[in-house]
């Protein structure tokens, strides 16, 4: 696709509908977005293909004078597709908040308020950004799932609802309005669709030849993929707990987690985790508790329905701990790449400290994590910035020494919940 124009689907009370978009661009030391369409109409079509030949047959419109618009007409038809992350659907708004707010319900619904926030910039549709803010939860919805947790935040998605139950038709009748269908060259729709029906007969065929060379092979995997399990890493999956490695300016450090109905629950009591300096260490320490007479220790994870299957393998001396890459939670180093803004930050490793930071923190029983890491605040911005990027959010700019202040003081946190032993 040419750069910085992307096809799209919206899903409208006209149905599924395609169109061109044009996230913010800087031109002349101005910023600027725009949609197909002409001045107070946006474009919309019923298919690609017919927005295709719109699009090679028609030259005057609102996207003429982007920067790259001179390479979409000459195009081929499947590039013109929208992907699947490129759809959004506002009638089903209603459905989605009717859900509870976990990860994938809070990340489409902020993408879909995202795109409607655009159309109502675009298409200076008041009535849309009045509906939007009179529920704060909607401006939260970056933050993923922690403004959404615990009492307060389910007071933000009720009110969210609400709000959605009694304006959403609001936002999709001024939606409506401004939808146009312009009629197209009927020669150049029935190109488009040969040329789309032939690349999709090619890709099957490519599918099909793939899939016949790959049958065997697939089953020789699923063997190897069988033979190759972690016995040690299977028995703490079974149980329904994670060891987990935790490298910070402490240095390297093991310990245990689990969550019980998505709250989670550490080695550890009185919100200190206890840590131990190799995951051999960490054995020794569950093998010794687990023979004294209380049978395990004093610490939380004794409540664990399956912790009585650890104490078990404790006792017969088989036990082992071994951590998974996604339980390895890298701290060093992370303030340093903040510094240096947000393409100096890995997101794999950035996103499991931020998981770390805060589930300690809701274990503790604090609330110190959840609030710097809100988008209204400074870290929690540039955090979701690099989270979920968002080519219609500009990027945090420099200094970002408040937010490398503000991380610093989540990390500091956390190592003084850490008992070490």
């Amino acid at each position: 696709m040419a750069q910085d124009i992307v096809p799209i689907e919206l899903g409208l009370t006209a149905g599924d509908l395609v169109t061109l978009w044009a996230p913010r661009w800087r031109e002349d030391g101005e910023e600027w977005e725009a949609f197909l369409g002409d001045e107070d109409a946006l474009f919309a079509f019923p298919d690609v293909a017919t927005m295709v030949a719109f699009v090679r047959t028609v030259h005057e419109h609102d996207l003429a004078d982007h920067p790259a618009w001179s390479a979409v007409p000459r195009l081929a038809a499947p590039d013109l597709l929208p992907e699947e992350t490129q759809s959004y659907d506002l009638v089903g708004v209603p459905e989605l908040v009717a859900e509870d707010p976990e990860t994938w319900t809070i990340a489409e619904l902020a993408e879909i308020v995202a795109m409607a926030r655009s159309l109502a910039d675009v298409c200076e549709l008041e009535v849309v950004h009045e509906v939007l803010d009179s529920a704060a939860g909607f401006s939260m919805l970056d933050g993923g799932t922690l403004p959404f947790g615990g009492r307060e935040g389910t007071r933000l998605w009720a009110a969210m609802s609400t709000v959605v139950a009694e304006r959403w038709d609001e936002v999709l009748d001024a939606l409506d309005a401004v939808i146009t269908a312009p009629e197209v060259d009927a020669a150049a729709v029935l190109a488009a669709q040969t040329e789309l029906a032939e690349a999709e007969a090619d890709e099957a065929a490519e599918l099909t030849e793939a899939g016949d060379d790959a049958e065997e092979v697939e089953v020789l995997a699923v063997d190897d993929e069988a033979g190759d399990t972690d016995p040690v890493l299977a028995f703490w999956s079974e149980v329904g707990i994670d060891p987990i490695r935790i490298i910070s300016g402490l240095g390297e450090h093991y310990s245990l987690r689990c969550y019980l109905d998505d709250a989670p629950v550490f080695l550890g009591s009185a919100g200190r985790i206890d840590v131990f300096g190799s995951a051999r260490a960490l054995t020794r320490y569950l093998v010794e508790t687990g023979s004294g007479p209380d049978g395990g220790g004093n610490h939380d994870l004794q409540d664990v329905a399956t912790w009585k299957q650890v104490m078990d393998r404790a006792h017969s001396g088989e036990l082992e701990v071994a951590v998974d890459d996604d339980n390895t939670y890298v701290l060093t180093g992370l303030a340093d790449d903040l510094a240096s803004g947000p393409e100096a930050v890995d997101p794999v490793q950035l996103e499991l400290a931020v998981e770390l930071v805060t589930d300690a923190d809701a274990w503790a029983g604090g609330d110190t994590a959840q609030a710097a890491l809100v988008p209204s605040e400074p870290l929690g911005w540039l955090v979701s910035f690099v989270l979920r990027p968002d080519p219609t959010r500009l990027a945090p700019s420099p200094p970002f020494d408040a937010e490398v202040a503000a991380w610093q003081t989540l990390v500091a946190g956390l190592e003084d919940c850490l008992r070490v032993h």
